[in-house]
C-alpha cells in the first residue's frame, strides 16, 4: 500500500512539473525569408547549382552522342577499334560521374558552399532563440518546421517575430 501511494504521489508530482513548463515554438522559415543574407545566399546556391547541372547534362549529352556513333561506326571497326572507343566513352563517363560527385555530392562543392553560406545564419538565429529563451525563462522552445510534430500551437507561443528582432531586422515585410 505504501509502496502504491508513493508511486501515485512521484506520477502526480511529474505531471504538476511538466505543466509548470514554460513553452514556445519558432517558424524557422518564416525567420529565414526575413533574413536579406539567407534569401541572397539561396539565390547564389540556386544559380550555382542551376549552372553545375547543365554542365553535368552537356557532359552526359556528350557521352550519349559518342556511344550512338560508335554504336553506328561499330560494324566498320576492328576489334582494337572497338576496344579504344569503349575505354574511350567508359572514361569520359566516369570523368563525368565524378565532377557529378565533386559538384552535387555530400562533400560537394555545393554542400560546402552551402555550410559557408547558412552556418553563420544557423548560428545567429540558434543565439537569439538562446537568448530569448534566457530572457523570457522559457523552458523549451520548439521549431515548428522541424522533425518534431505539432499538432496544435496556438499563436500566441509564436516567438517567430521575436527572433527576427533580435536580430536587428523587421518582421512582417516578407509575406507567411
Amino acid at each position: 500500500m505504501k509502496k502504491l501511494f508513493l508511486t501515485l504521489s512521484f506520477a502526480l508530482l511529474m505531471s504538476a512539473c511538466a505543466f509548470a513548463q514554460r513553452l514556445a515554438y519558432i517558424d524557422s522559415d518564416y525567420i529565414l525569408k526575413h533574413i536579406p543574407d539567407y534569401v541572397s545566399s539561396q539565390k547564389e546556391l540556386n544559380s550555382l547549382s542551376t549552372q553545375w547541372q547543365k554542365e553535368v547534362d552537356a557532359r552526359f549529352l556528350e557521352i550519349d552522342r559518342m556511344y550512338k556513333a560508335y554504336q553506328a561506326d561499330q560494324v566498320l571497326m576492328t576489334a582494337d577499334m572497338k576496344k579504344r572507343r569503349e575505354n574511350e566513352i567508359v572514361e569520359k563517363e566516369k570523368a563525368a560521374k565524378d565532377f557529378q560527385r565533386g559538384k552535387f555530392g555530400p562533400d560537394g562543392e555545393l554542400t560546402q558552399r552551402s555550410n559557408a553560406l547558412v552556418k553563420p545564419i544557423q548560428d545567429r538565429i540558434a543565439k537569439a532563440v538562446q537568448a530569448l529563451a534566457e530572457s523570457e525563462n522559457l523552458d523549451m522552445v520548439f521549431d515548428k518546421n522541424s522533425e518534431v510534430i505539432m499538432l496544435y500551437a496556438n499563436p500566441r507561443y509564436d516567438r517567430s517575430a521575436d527572433i527576427i528582432t533580435r536580430l536587428g531586422l523587421k518582421p512582417g515585410v516578407f509575406a507567411k
